[in-house]
């Protein structure tokens, strides 16, 4: 019976831990999840701020799956160089890493505290403050389940049961660590188990060598959600998830045989026993850091002979499910789950081009015709589906919603045509020609580009929430997109008047691009139309009013 009591204890313990964590996630995605997204995706263009950006995303997410998750579709999406990818996971992996060491440091007796300041945010109306209330109430609950964790494990001493248990685990090495791995494996969390082991070690049943081991089998077992979660996703995909876990994999198996040395090691260096497992489980993760970044891209080169290409297949729509017409609000549902995907192929465009623009690279620019013909064939099958739900009656509510998923798949379809006609034919002729943008223009165009793709995914989440605080800051960004146009062109009238040899020679291609980019935020923006016009805040007219002139 007492054994019984110990392991409800313990395992409400360390569930009281996931929820935390959980929570954490959930509300730093509320609170900053855009623009954590678009930090993510921005500070990938060197190997230390892919590696720092990592690390950032991971200890506010308190998640390397999520961390991983994340940049692996932004890879699918050519947002970021595979690479660079393998560089974010191992930042990521740090970031796990400095998480439980900093939980291990005995400030526990501030989770009341926290989890007060928690439901006060969490009361207020602002989605912010609701988020970063949940994410502090999930800081508290995980600190929290530290004290149960260690009242649990208390009785553990004496208990001549698991003594045995982890003498058999002592004595067989290999099998403790696919034994952590599987714990890691189904908690979804290498920071859960590594906190465990925490917990068994501050009770001294655990040996030095046993110690490392578990450790090391927690980072093995965490690099495994990733991967199951993206088995059915496209090739570019799984290559980062299935890459990092062969690197976790590598850095265990060269571990392992050294275990006993390394525990050692540590304890003559006076590393606390009762603290060694997060000791450990940082110093492996930095030095696995250090010893795969320089190999990042050959590992990239690698999985791509690993994880062959995807097969070519049918580029119709894949979410318009004719049955699901007889049931508006599914249909609904289905057509926006398409027109969003045909919202990644214009980022995607939009990536590629500027891609091109920056490197002086043609390659990108390949296919832009074809995901241009996708973007027009799936917009086209979204009106059809549409049409079809229309003749079967709406009630008001459903039918404006049909009307605003048609209007965002025609104004895609624009930017589509204006990508590959204006923007992509530019840069082609910038680059076939070898032009050069002077310094200042380049810099405005370049941060145009930047916030024309944040613009767009913005407007993505709208579609999706209707959130009225997005849809009235992205109305605001296109009087920012106005004025920089504006700025741009005048900056550039400017140098050509003080005769800039490069401004003279790209004159027409800079005012083009300029051009280009202020239309295609216009039709960005009339996704957030809809929702502030039912708010009262648009004016048919942006001309002021006032008396006309006297006559006469």
């Amino acid at each position: 019976m007492e054994s019984t009591i110990v392991m409800i204890n313990l395992f409400g313990a360390v569930g009281l831990l996931l929820f935390g964590l959980a929570q954490v996630k959930d509300g730093v995605s509320r609170a900053f999840g855009a623009r954590l997204r678009t930090g993510l995706a921005k500070g990938t263009r060197s190997g230390t701020r892919s590696f720092a950006s990592g690390f950032v995303a991971t200890i506010a997410l308190q998640s390397s799956t999520a961390t991983a998750l994340m940049i692996a579709s932004f890879v699918e999406r050519d947002l970021v160089l595979p690479s660079m990818a393998q560089i974010v996971l191992l930042g990521a992996n740090v970031g796990t890493a400095v998480t439980a060491w900093i939980v291990a440091t005995g400030i526990e007796w501030l989770s009341p505290l926290i989890i007060l300041i928690g439901i006060i945010l969490y009361r207020r109306t602002s989605t912010s403050q609701q988020g970063a209330g949940t994410a502090l109430i999930g800081i508290g609950l995980m600190l929290l389940s530290l004290q149960l964790l260690s009242l649990a494990t208390a009785p553990m001493r004496q208990s001549a049961a698991l003594g045995a248990f982890i003498g058999l685990l002592d004595g067989a090495l290999p099998v403790a660590l696919i034994f952590s791995a599987v714990l890691a494996f189904v908690s979804s969390s290498s920071l859960a188990v590594v906190v465990l082991i925490l917990s068994l070690a501050s009770t001294g049943i655990l040996s030095p060598a046993l110690t490392v081991v578990l450790v090391l089998g927690a980072n093995l077992g965490g690099a495994v959600p990733p991967v199951m979660a993206t088995l059915s996703g496209p090739a570019t995909v799984r290559r980062v998830t299935l890459g990092n876990l062969i690197v976790r994999a590598i850095g265990c198996l060269i571990v392992l045989p050294l275990a006993g040395y390394i525990g050692d090691w540590m304890q003559g260096l006076h590393f606390s026993p009762a603290k060694l497992p997060v000791d450990v489980h940082l110093l492996f993760n930095i030095a696995l850091a250090i010893c795969a970044w320089p190999f990042s891209r050959l590992l990239s080169r690698t999985m791509l002979r690993v994880v062959p290409n995807d097969p070519q297949t049918d580029d119709g729509p894949k979410f318009l499910d004719q049955q699901a017409l007889q049931t508006p609000i599914v249909a609904l549902a289905s057509a926006t789950r398409e027109v969003l995907a045909v919202g990644d192929l214009i980022e995607r465009m939009l990536i590629r081009t500027e891609n091109a623009f920056n490197n002086n690279d043609l390659s990108p620019l390949k296919e832009i015709p074809v995901l241009e013909k996708r973007v027009d064939r799936l917009q086209q099958e979204v009106k059809i589906y549409l049409s079809k739900l229309g003749r079967d009656g709406l009630d008001d509510e459903n039918g404006r919603r049909s009307i605003v998923i048609i209007d965002y798949a025609i104004n895609l379809e624009h930017i589509g045509d204006i990508i590959e006609k204006g923007l992509a034919e530019q840069v082609g002729k910038k680059i076939d020609k070898g032009l050069t943008f002077s310094e200042d223009g380049y810099r405005e165009l370049r941060s145009l580009f930047s916030l024309t793709v944040d613009n767009l995914r913005i407007a993505q989440t709208i579609l999706v929430t209707r959130d009225f605080n997005l849809a009235r800051q992205l109305m605001e960004v296109k009087v920012d997109v106005r004025r920089l146009e504006k700025q741009s062109s005048e900056r550039h009238l400017e140098r050509l008047r003080d005769g800039r040899v490069d401004s003279l020679q790209t004159s027409s291609l800079h005012l083009d691009m300029l051009r280009d980019l202020k239309r295609i935020n216009a039709h960005i923006v009339s996704v957030a139309h809809p929702i502030l016009d039912e708010s009262g805040l648009l004016i048919e007219s942006r001309l002021r009013k006032t008396q006309p002139p006297a006559s006469g």
